[in-house]
């Protein structure tokens, strides 16, 4: 049984991830959850406290969908998670854009989101590689981020040649790595 308050969170995902933050008033919100502006407010307090509430179960969402431990599965689940979806790129950066720097709230569910993206990716490079790489996750990063942007006018095509990039960085990692330590047994 769905509860007032996840309707009112379904429906207003829904108009902030096509009409942005700002543009959707709470007419629009309302009119989206079933609810009359007063069910809204006595759920979720205030505009800002639900832009807060959406992120975060968007997060949760997400991250369910993306418990995975490689980088072929990352960018097939985010390839799933936009034919779902759809492909309207990042909904935190979004936020972050309309209302992020200055909306205290709404810059802290973002970061909450970017570190546990970045937590995720970290765990991969290590599971793929062996090792702990930061240059590596920050280029796994910038290609997830980038397949999630690319994705809205290209479509998933975006989505597999960032997959293909990011296999292609974890490979030579690897490589480096095996020739690293085939260069260290050799000197001992």
């Amino acid at each position: 049984m769905t509860t007032t308050r996840a309707r009112i969170l379904a429906g207003c995902e829904h108009v902030f991830d096509r009409h942005g933050f700002a543009a959707s008033g709470m007419d629009r919100l309302t009119e989206s959850a079933g609810v009359s502006t007063r069910t809204l407010y006595k759920h979720l307090g205030s505009k800002t406290e639900l832009i807060v509430a959406v992120l975060d179960g968007r997060r949760a969402r997400f991250f369910e969908q993306f418990d995975v431990d490689t980088v072929a599965a990352l960018f097939d689940n985010l390839e799933s998670w936009i034919d779902a979806d759809g492909a309207r790129g990042c909904l935190f950066l979004r936020a972050q854009g309309e209302n992020g720097t200055s909306i205290a709230e709404v810059s802290s569910a973002v970061t909450a989101y970017r570190e546990q993206l970045r937590r995720l990716v970290r765990r991969i490079v290590k599971v793929q590689t062996g090792h702990e790489d930061d240059t590596l996750t920050e280029q796994l990063l910038v290609l997830f981020e980038g397949a999630t942007s690319a994705a809205s006018y290209r479509g998933s095509t975006a989505i597999r040649a960032a997959k293909t990039a990011a296999e292609t960085l974890v490979d030579k990692s690897r490589e480096t790595t095996r020739s690293s330590n085939d260069a260290l047994q050799a000197s001992e």
